[in-house]
């Protein structure tokens, strides 16, 4: 994968900096577009994976549209160019502002995640003489079996409507005069490799419309969230995540009306093995019982392992020498600031640049200035050229 990495043209470039290969990106994309048309399904991309402004144009520029958490998601899916009738607005604390940018524009569907929730949307569209669309997040408590910072349809979670509110959420909004009720809402976790618990959502969702149907509520779509995972360990061997197993698990097990749309919110899945951090080796420092590789990025730069313990391959993409190991660390003034432990790394030197892989999702979105460091900066492959 080193040959993959222009290392001769990354050469003085400031570090640490993203790298993201688009050409991977777009046969990402292209896969889970085909994979997702064999059914009619809709992509909504997970803005909050990453947001830089020049993956989004490409992004936008396959057709997807845009699943936001925020208000300034909105409004930079809205700049990115994405129709503001393909724009999903989800989150448990929308703010009055966020709200009120969402109605101006017009987007596709609120997600509603509480009671109050929905009657300050009520009110806020009222006052603008206008309706909201909405779909209720249902938090249907199917166990995804990931990290449990990342579970979310657990009763225990934060997210959603709990199943035994659903029926008196779902009359609510039914009765509110600048509401009007299109769908459902599900997300049960992220980094779900095994498509079980994608089979138990939709077993769920199927219960839940049953129930729904014998009062003869018919809803105009589905969304089932995001979640699909990808494969960490070897981003060389599997680049691109199984889409295929992904629709078709939810074909085989969802029973749609006839009609109804399908809608799916994937971010890590789409833009996650295209991004690389991209870091330069300070120094090396010899230990008592091991040896570190003193990066210059680090949990800044690069916050998952330290917020999740979580794993990205590490290369050592300037040395071809035997294998050695080291404790692969940043210059933050915190113990957690270490990407891996016992890694097996080329003979690295002073000047060496590493790659961490499988980084361009939650990687450069969630960068900060502690310890008042600059934040990472960004090239495109075709930066190289």
């Amino acid at each position: 994968m080193k040959g993959t990495f222009p290392i001769n043209k990354i050469k003085g470039t400031e570090t640490p900096f993203y790298f993201y290969n688009t050409g991977l990106l777009r046969e990402t994309l292209e896969t889970a577009k085909k994979e997702a048309g064999k059914f009619g399904y809709f992509i909504h991309y997970a803005m909050k994976a990453n947001a830089n402004p020049r993956l989004l144009s490409i992004i936008r520029e396959h057709g997807f549209g845009a699943d936001c958490v925020s208000g300034g998601e909105v409004l930079a899916a809205l700049k990115a160019g994405f129709p503001a009738s393909k724009v999903v607005f989800a989150g448990v604390g929308k703010a009055d502002w966020e709200i009120n940018a969402a109605l101006d524009n017009d987007i596709f569907c609120f997600n509603i995640e509480s009671v109050p929730e929905l009657e300050v949307i009520n009110e806020l569209a009222a006052a603008k003489n206008k309706v909201a669309s909405i779909a209720i997040r249902v938090n249907p408590n199917v166990d995804a079996h990931t990290h449990h910072y990342i579970t979310t349809g657990l009763q225990e979670n934060k997210f959603g409507i709990n199943l035994c509110d659903l029926d008196m959420v779902i009359d609510l909004a039914i009765a509110l005069p600048n509401i009007k009720l299109v769908g459902l809402h599900f997300h049960i976790g992220s980094q779900i490799t095994d498509m079980t618990p994608f089979a138990s959502l939709s077993m769920r969702i199927n219960e839940i419309q049953t129930k729904l149907g014998e009062r003869k509520i018919r809803l105009e779509h589905i969304n089932v969230g995001g979640g699909l995972g990808i494969d960490y360990d070897h981003p060389n061997r599997q680049p691109i995540p199984d889409f295929k197993s992904y629709f078709e698990t939810f074909h085989k097990h969802l029973n749609l009306y006839e009609g109804q749309t399908f809608h799916c919110e994937l971010g890590r899945s789409l833009v996650a093995q295209c991004g690389s951090l991209i870091s330069k080796v300070l120094y090396i420092k010899q230990g008592t019982a091991k040896q570190f590789a003193i990066l210059d990025a680090g949990m800044t730069d690069l916050i998952r392992p330290a917020l999740y313990q979580a794993y990205h391959k590490i290369e050592n993409i300037s040395s071809d020498e035997p294998l050695e190991k080291y404790d692969v660390v940043g210059p933050i003034c915190e113990s957690s600031d270490c990407f891996e432990k016992e890694a097996d790394l080329n003979k690295a030197h002073r000047g060496d640049y590493f790659a961490l892989r499988s980084a361009g999702a939650y990687g450069e979105i969630m960068a900060s200035q502690y310890n008042l460091r600059k934040l990472p900066g960004s090239f495109l492959s075709e930066d190289f050229i």
